[in-house]
């Protein structure tokens, strides 16, 4: 068990989270949808649930400089842009109408800051491109690179191939490897074929 203490925040985790769902590795924004996880046995873990941890996993993704630090109102402001990509591509899924909201709050971050790398001059490196990290822009570039990847995998090739985990509790998604691929990782498939073989085990015989 490890935990992770800023202030009076303090978040603990009982169990170690599972292995990067498929289409994660490169699409950041589907990471981004997963890092809300509910766990067997009822266990949540929320990896962007402290201001420590939402910084750790920006820094981590190249969305955040070293050093940079969030507060706890610039952490909640990435859990709520999180809830609202969500909420996109679970109506993807469900081939339903883009809600609204989250319609305005991806294309608020994408007209937030500048988010291409930008061309820049030292005597060090001479002509390079690299991202602006203003220490007062440092989530509202984040939340526009995530945006942009979201957009990018709602509006892709990559969008048919979109689905919810199969398997109860899990709510990650995924990019199904396969027609018939409902589970995002080898623990989910496995307790999902277990539960249909309970329930065929225990299932009263017809009279």
């Amino acid at each position: 068990m490890s935990e992770t203490a800023t202030g009076t925040a303090r978040h603990t985790v009982q169990a170690a989270p599972p292995p990067p769902a498929p289409g994660a590795e490169r699409y950041v924004a589907l990471d981004f949808a997963n890092s809300d996880l509910a766990l067997p046995g009822g266990q949540e873990l929320d990896l962007l649930g402290s201001p420590a941890l939402a910084t750790e996993w920006l820094v981590a993704r190249g969305l955040a400089p070293a050093g940079a630090v969030l507060q706890e109102v610039c952490a909640g402001r990435l859990r709520e842009h999180r809830t609202q990509v969500r909420a996109l591509l679970s109506s993807q899924i469900d081939a339903l109408p883009a809600p609204a909201e989250a319609l305005r709050a991806i294309n608020d971050a994408l007209t937030s800051v500048p988010s291409a790398p930008l061309l820049r001059w030292d005597e060090t490196q001479g002509l390079h491109r690299a991202q602006p990290h203003p220490t007062d822009q440092v989530l509202d570039r984040a939340l526009a690179l995530l945006a942009a990847d979201a957009a990018e995998l709602l509006t892709g090739a990559d969008a048919e191939r979109l689905a919810a985990c199969g398997s109860s509790p899990c709510r990650r998604f995924l990019l199904r490897t396969h027609a018939a691929r409902h589970w995002c990782s080898v623990r989910c498939g496995d307790r999902a074929r277990a539960a249909r073989a309970y329930a065929r085990r225990t299932r009263p015989e017809a009279e």
